[in-house]
């Protein structure tokens, strides 16, 4: 089986993985999900005794259902980038005992001791345990909904309850909307009217009977959705939560602690943001306070509170970002927190670095910091009951290595046709992180070889990391007869706040300055890069990086390909443009393509996914009308009924052959 097929048929290798981990409080069980093999797109329930290492399928739903999604379905594996089918999330009870999971759209629940399974008799999604096992709420046509209890049904017709809305599911990553009280008999529930949303439109071309998909979509400048918190009592009592709603819109966190309910909330240019304690009667008071000249950076898992009540939050000091707990930084200069992972008692687990190319797990509790992994790569995990699960993707293997206390976990993914040869540099004054690859086999100074990068290069994105898969693609790009060089630079994680807010007001400049400098560092220490023949390709703001390098650095690079690039930054969504570009028109204009259109002077392939609804196909077909007013000749591939994402195996596995063949008739032939 070539690369590319067995890349598009494994989902890029991650089916046959373990994942999403829940650890019973009293550390001796792990759930986790995992199909059945390499080309197995089913999810399975599954368990693992801490002690023994006895894994034990709990359910198995069988075949790939293939049953249609419900709308609110359909977005959540749109915003959380999920590719397999079978139970893809599932919550359980605070003792970890039952779990409940959706399933061809209706509900279940197990029972983890026993695997017996019950329909609960509702269609719906994301279903939620209550901490003591007794109810589910979930959510089904824009209402939120318990078993067999109360229904909040939508009060307007642009109305849901218990979803997040567009920009906190694709730009804060909070992909919930309801969260249940500890004692189980209240809810705090999202209401989302959008309303004052601007109204976008997904059509399918390839099926002009189709109606087209009709969504609320806050482009940058334009309201956003109106979003409030209510405490929902189990006989249908609703307290509204109160704070600044107009200066504080956004809805960023929630934490239900043992000891009182949390929420963060942002303002909509960013800069400040507000962790508030809400009492039962809605009334809400100040717990802290953040604000930056930039922006405050969203961090995932804070703010929490350790069992002694102490508040876990991050704080951006000098060019550090810090793990605060109670009213003190606990972590050094230069070690960048990036994520909290759990909180077990009085114990935090986090993720975070010293060298951008790797990511470390790290505790803070009685006996202050302690580092967990030392092997290079990306490690994370989550803790409970004194059990950490480590979860390790390094580069002196393939595929991920899963521990749970004393024992390792199977993983059945597929092995890779191919072994990446990575080359991990520190490039150019800036010292920019970057993975250098060439053909297997390939002796230097034995030939010269056209260049192809292949970066992302921006916000919230690392590609030059310690990870023998997460260079899988590169490597086969490089063993067609390619130099293949990866870089992360200026706006890119985990080189602190200084080096993440530097993009601010120009998006494009610094990041395609780095590409450039990367480049021509690179080939001063390896003669073998031939500068006279250099390509681009890469997808999503590594496509904006890739249509920009040719636009504007004709002198540098010969070919580009840019898949589902932001050529225009104003028709981008408000949370995430607006936290890096303001609504200053000269930021815009600065940060976006079409302008450049006239200056076309090399060849240039722009792939886009015709139901793409996070970069909408206008963003190719305003650059493409541009190009074709400019006279200047380029090549436009659309994808029917491709999203964002490009799961579909023969587009993904095609895909990449069609690269190919672009790249090779304009740097080889």
């Amino acid at each position: 089986m070539t690369f590319p097929r067995q890349n598009a048929r494994t989902a890029g290798f991650r089916l046959g993985t373990p994942r999403d981990f829940t650890v019973s409080p009293d550390g001796r069980r792990v759930v986790f999900l995992r199909s059945l093999g390499g080309e197995d797109q089913v999810n399975r329930l599954w368990t693992v005794d801490v002690s023994s290492g006895e894994e034990r399928l709990v359910v198995d739903p069988g075949a790939e259902p293939g049953a249609e999604l419900s709308e609110a379905e359909r977005a959540h594996r749109e915003r959380t980038r999920e590719y397999s089918h079978g139970i893809t999330g599932y919550a359980t009870d605070a003792a970890v005992t039952k779990a409940v999971y959706a399933l061809n759209g209706r509900l279940f629940l197990v029972e983890l001791d026993s695997g017996a399974v019950k329909d609960l008799g509702r269609e719906g999604s994301d279903p939620r345990l209550d901490p003591s096992g007794a109810r589910v709420a979930y959510v089904a046509d824009g209402a939120l909904r318990v078993v067999d209890g109360l229904s909040v049904e939508p009060d307007g017709p642009e109305v849901t309850w218990g979803l997040p809305e567009h920009v906190a599911a694709e730009s804060m990553y909070r992909h919930r909307g309801h969260w249940w009280s500890p004692d189980g008999t209240v809810l705090l529930a999202a209401r989302v009217d959008n309303a004052p949303v601007s109204r976008w439109y997904v059509a399918d071309p390839a099926n002009p009977a189709s109606a087209p998909r009709v969504m609320a979509y806050p482009r940058t400048g334009t309201p956003n959705a109106d979003v409030s918190l209510w405490l929902i009592a189990m006989d249908g009592t609703r307290t509204e939560v109160r704070w600044d709603r107009a200066a504080f819109e956004y809805v960023a966190r929630v934490a239900w602690t043992a000891h009182d309910l949390l929420v963060q909330v942002q303002s909509r240019d960013q800069r400040t943001t507000r962790i508030l304690s809400v009492a039962p009667t809605g009334e809400t008071t100040t717990v802290h306070e953040d604000t930056d000249a930039a922006w405050e950076e969203l961090v995932e898992g804070v703010p929490a509170r350790t069992a002694a009540g102490l508040l876990v939050r991050t704080a951006d000091r000098g060019d550090t970002r810090h793990l605060v707990v109670g009213d003190a930084p606990v972590t050094p200069e230069g070690l960048q927190v990036l994520r909290v992972l759990s909180v077990d008692g009085d114990t935090v687990l986090f993720q975070a670095t010293d060298e951008p190319t790797e990511r470390h797990l790290y505790t803070y509790g009685e006996d202050g910091l302690t580092r967990l992994t030392t092997e290079p790569g990306v490690h994370t995990g989550v803790r409970a009951g004194g059990t950490t699960v480590v979860v390790s993707r390094t580069l002196d293997r393939h595929g991920v290595r899963v521990r749970a206390g004393a024992h390792e976990l199977a993983s059945l993914a597929a092995t890779p046709a191919l072994r990446p040869r990575v080359a991990l540099l520190r490039l150019g004054e800036r010292e920019l992180r970057s993975a250098l690859l060439f053909p297997s086999g390939h002796v230097e100074g034995s030939a010269r070889l056209p260049v192809l990068l292949d970066p992302y290069g921006g916000p919230h994105g690392s590609r030059a990391l310690a990870v023998l898969d997460a260079h899988l693609v590169s490597q086969w790009f490089a063993d067609q007869g390619y130099a293949v060089l990866v870089t992360d630079g200026r706006g890119t994680p985990a080189r602190g706040p200084v080096w993440e807010r530097t993009i601010k007001g120009d998006k494009l400049s610094h990041a395609l300055e780095d590409q450039v400098d990367a480049l021509r560092a690179a080939a001063a220490a390896h003669p073998d890069l031939d500068l006279g023949r250099v390509g681009i390709r890469s997808w999503s703001f590594g496509g904006y990086l890739a249509a920009a390098a040719v636009l504007r650095h004709p002198e540098v690079f010969h070919a580009a390909v840019a898949g589902a690039p932001v050529t225009d930054a104003r028709l981008y969504d408000t949370h995430w443009q607006e936290r890096y570009l303001d609504q200053d028109p000269a930021a815009y204009d600065r940060s976006s393509l079409i302008a450049d259109a006239p200056g076309l002077s090399r060849p240039l392939l722009l792939v886009h996914g015709l139901a793409d609804d996070n970069v909408f196909a206008a963003h190719t077909l305003r650059l493409s009308s541009a190009l074709l007013a400019a006279g200047r000749p380029h090549t436009v591939l659309p994808l029917s009924g491709v999203s964002h994402m490009t799961p579909q195996e023969t587009v993904a596995e095609n895909l990449l052959l069609l690269q190919l063949d672009f790249l090779d008739r304009h740097l080889k032939g």
